[in-house]
């Protein structure tokens, strides 16, 4: 495990910038350049490099659905960002990164193959194909048939939260998740970790709308969350609760600090993805770890089955999880 002195140390920055970054401190002045380095440091650290192996030399477009500075409150992505770019240069394959925004302005034909990451609507997906008939879409799969897709299991993900839960005797389990739309669409997006919440929780006798909280997947919206829930239920706090995502979750772990409620004595808390930041997190966070170091690196191998064979038949991969067990929950 990388310490806070390997992450400075590659950063190029204190010990003390590192820690005040990974803990999204808001009264920190440091730039956004800064912040990403650390983040990036953060995750590269994390992240196991394999052997350089020889390939067709191409250039691909990694097309991207956040911008740098959103890609800053939401990590998950910037990991498999940095799977695709490693795997891209242990196999020296040049690419070439953009926003979907400023993609779509470009003229078609400039490159070999297309990596899309974030959410995609099935309209946005045919507009990308238009550029390159060789595409693989990253955490959507805007239609299995005609395009490669590589997602996490969230689904099962989830299902192994709220099964820990209540087999550790846990009855009242509250929600923290987000709500996204499609980049310049007003689409709202399925989220299957709600959604599964639902569906789990109804199963088993315990679900209680009134403990569902949403709004975006931020470290900010996720301290108001939990303050709308603690106000809420303050005589009867919820034993547990389940946050969609780990920067989410920082906010959580802030608020319950603030009240001074303690984790996990009186509320357990995991959440999903196991971002670096996690392990460095006070109590050290308890997740579930989708490999987004493995879904970057599936993509480019997807996207040279197409480019070097001419693959036609659509494949669809899914990536499993792991619960990870640390100091949240109990």
């Amino acid at each position: 495990m990388a310490t806070i002195k390997d992450i400075a140390e590659k950063a190029g920055v204190s010990l003390a910038t590192v820690s005040r970054v990974l803990n999204y401190d808001e009264s920190l002045s440091a730039t956004e350049a800064t912040k990403k380095r650390v983040f990036e440091a953060a995750e590269a650290l994390a992240y196991k490099k394999g052997k350089r192996k020889n390939t067709v030399a191409s250039s691909i477009a990694i097309v991207h659905w956040y911008t740098e500075k959103e890609e800053l409150e939401d990590l998950y992505y910037m990991s498999i960002r940095l799977g695709v770019e490693q795997r891209c240069q242990s196999k020296a394959i040049k690419f070439v990164k953009y926003v979907y925004d400023d993609f779509i302005q470009l003229e078609p034909g400039n490159v070999d193959g297309i990596i899309a990451v974030g959410k995609f609507s099935y309209e946005q997906a045919a507009s990308i194909v238009e550029f390159s008939p060789h595409v693989v879409f990253v955490d959507s799969s805007p239609d299995s048939e005609q395009f490669d897709a590589v997602v996490a299991n969230f689904e099962r993900a989830a299902e192994k939260v709220l099964r820990h839960f209540i087999e550790g005797g846990h009855q009242q389990i509250a929600y923290i998740g987000g709500r996204e739309r499609y980049r310049l669409d007003s689409q709202e997006i399925d989220d299957p970790r709600e959604r599964t919440f639902q569906s789990f929780m109804t199963k088993h006798g315990y679900y209680d709308g009134n403990l569902v909280f949403t709004g975006s997947f931020t470290v900010q919206a996720g301290q108001r969350l939990m303050e709308e829930l603690i106000e809420a239920y303050r005589d009867k706090l919820p034993t547990a609760v389940f946050v969609a995502n780990d920067t989410m979750a920082v906010g959580c772990l802030r608020a319950l600090h603030e009240y001074g409620i303690q984790v996990p004595d009186e509320i357990s808390l995991i959440s999903v993805n196991d971002i670096s930041i996690s392990k460095y997190m006070y109590p050290a966070l308890s997740t579930v770890k989708v490999y987004t170091e493995v879904m970057g690196e599936t993509a480019v191998d997807l996207l040279m089955e197409q480019v070097n064979e001419d693959r036609k038949v659509s494949k669809r991969v899914d990536i499993a999880t792991t619960l990870v067990l640390r100091k949240s929950s109990k």
